[in-house]
């Protein structure tokens, strides 16, 4: 059925297929974001969920309750303690061409009420291949952490991040909320990647498949002495809660998250226009295969 177009299909078939789709989605979903186990690639996923979206858009009193569109990750696993997101952990939309971006820049710009003179700036950055983390400071002293989950609730993953390096205990700076969550992704560099995989084989133990794997794997351990001895590294991109915002644009807090000893990707560019958009994505395109980490595309942002 699905290689017909979606406009082909009558009311019942179009139903039959969101059933299964919501089914074969969910499935690769919870392999993805709970076994850390992907069974197909990234292109093949994303063209399940654009038949989804394609279908629901044509049918839209077929939308389910267990619809791909409504859910984010996976459920929390039992082996951990869940946490309540206080500010949802949201999933991205897609853009696959220029077209779908200038889209974008205009959405934003009939949101916002500007005019075609008025500039809209959008922050690009390069979509780090990890683990989604929130992590929360209070009165700038680390707090707690947890996984993305299902978007609501997620995994407690406080006594793990807390042995990553580049975590900080205590957040520098006089301007540092009572209360803030940074977000980001916990990643492994291809080159330490390597080493693990080479260090696993000949204990005689199986091979990660990827590096996104890998840092899932070593992140989401009970035994967080196994964590500890991973070089997990951590890239800071947004925040969720927060008492107070020390600025008013998204590259504002990033440049305050770098003043507090946050690590953010020096990769992430402002960009005035639809054109440096464009621009930035061919740029981050072309630097892909020397970046010593794996990513799945670029991200665009509303400053």
């Amino acid at each position: 059925m699905r290689e017909r177009a979606p406009e082909s299909l009558g009311e019942a078939e179009a139903a039959a297929e969101l059933k299964a789709l919501a089914s074969e989605i969910g499935h690769h979903d919870r392999l993805y974001h709970d076994k850390d186990a992907p069974e197909i690639s990234d292109g093949d996923y994303d063209g399940l969920r654009r038949r989804n979206d394609a279908l629901e858009a044509l049918f839209p009193a077929l939308v389910r309750d267990d619809s791909p569109s409504r859910r984010v990750g996976a459920r929390p696993s039992s082996g951990f303690s869940s946490v309540a997101h206080s500010v949802p952990m949201l999933s991205l939309g897609n853009a696959f061409d220029d077209e779908d971006v200038a889209d974008f820049v205009e959405r934003v710009r009939r949101f916002l009420g500007l005019s075609e003179e008025e500039e809209v700036a959008v922050v690009a950055e390069p979509k780090i291949d990890g683990l989604a983390v929130s992590i929360r400071y209070e009165g700038g002293r680390y707090a707690r952490a947890a996984t993305r989950g299902d978007g609501q609730t997620g995994e407690d993953i406080t006594a793990n991040v807390v042995t990553i390096d580049e975590v900080p205990k205590v957040l520098q700076g006089n301007n540092v909320p009572d209360v803030i969550e940074v977000r980001g992704e916990i990643y492994l560099r291809r080159d330490d990647f390597f080493t693990l995989n080479e260090t696993r084989e000949e204990a005689g133990e199986a091979r990660f498949a990827n590096p996104r794997n890998a840092a899932a794997g070593s992140l989401r351990q009970l035994d967080v002495t196994v964590t500890a001895s991973r070089p997990l590294r951590l890239f800071l991109y947004t925040w969720g809660e927060v008492s107070a915002l020390p600025a008013d644009t998204h590259s504002g807090m990033l440049d305050v998250f770098r003043s507090w000893g946050l690590p953010v990707n020096p990769e992430i560019e402002l960009c005035r226009d639809v054109a440096g958009l464009l621009e930035r994505y061919r740029a981050i395109g072309e630097m892909r295969a020397g970046l010593p980490y794996d990513i799945d595309g670029v991200v665009y942002k509303v400053d």
